[in-house]
């Protein structure tokens, strides 16, 4: 484990490090495939800039309000880089709002923006799990198999190193295999399902779980709900597959053959490339 990198009288957090890094790199991998689908990586940038923006800010803030009597002692706490000190899940749900606000005010065709953010969602989750394996979080449950790693004073599953792995291979499958998408949002959904079904294994692992209802692994159930939703949109969604691809997959050819008009008179359109 490696948190603190000392550069002179400074010391960087290697975990918020690697996640800086990560996301800048999948933003550059959303970037290559928008442009792949001719669609303007513009947008796709501001989509995710205003998501996290938007997401550590109010995970902070939500923090602070259930930890308010401390940072009144201590205010510039508030703005301590400390990734400790979020409330992940209010973050996530804040940057989704955004995300959905944002693409309904540019009129982003839902399903095709979906697919150009996955690559880019399978590859930051590489980052994360390289964040985990710095910080010593998602640590392993305890073991004598002989690839164990010492970690907390146990002998441990180096779980962390798993969920690299298998984040790697998720990465490498989607991107891969994205160009034979059969009907707009399949990508999508299909690293969601990829992603979901690895947590529900990846957790077997863990000494860290939560369990709830007298043995059940939080984690897995989430997961487990999460794949069931991600299965039943892909049948949902199979048979629109023909409209769809007639709707949001418009090519760029027709769309240069709107030229005289502007570019936001036709919402939906704006989205694809524009020289």
């Amino acid at each position: 484990m490696f948190p603190l990198l000392q550069l002179g009288p400074y010391a960087v957090q290697v975990p918020g490090l690697i996640l800086i890094v990560s996301l800048w790199l999948s933003l550059n991998v959303a970037e290559k495939e928008a442009k792949r689908q001719q669609f303007r990586p513009e947008l796709i940038y501001s989509l995710v800039f205003y998501a996290v923006v938007t997401g550590i800010v109010g995970a902070r803030l939500w923090y602070v309000g259930r930890y308010l009597d401390t940072y009144l002692d201590s205010p510039l706490e508030i703005v301590a880089l400390n990734t400790n000190t979020l409330a992940p899940v209010a973050g996530i749900g804040i940057a989704l709002l955004t995300m959905i606000l944002y693409a309904q005010w540019k009129r982003l065709p839902l399903r095709s923006t979906l697919d150009i953010l996955a690559p880019g969602l399978a590859f930051f989750a590489v980052g994360l799990s390289l964040a985990n394996l710095a910080s010593g979080d998602a640590f392993g449950a305890v073991t004598r198999l002989p690839w164990a790693i010492y970690l907390w004073d146990e002998n441990r599953h180096p779980s962390q190193a798993y969920e690299i792995l298998l984040s790697v291979a998720i990465f490498i499958l989607l991107w891969r295999y994205r160009k034979l998408s059969p009907f707009p949002g399949f990508i999508f959904l299909a690293w969601l399902s990829l992603a979901a079904s690895a947590r529900i294994f990846l957790e077997a692992f863990r000494g860290d779980s939560v369990i709830v209802a007298g043995g059940i692994r939080q984690a897995q159930l989430a997961g487990l709900v999460v794949l069931l939703l991600a299965l039943w949109l892909m049948r949902q969604w199979w048979p629109e597959a023909e409209p769809s691809l007639a709707n949001e997959s418009s090519s760029y050819a027709d769309y240069e053959m709107q030229e005289h008009t502007s570019v936001y008179d036709h919402e939906p359109d704006a989205f694809y490339t524009k020289h």
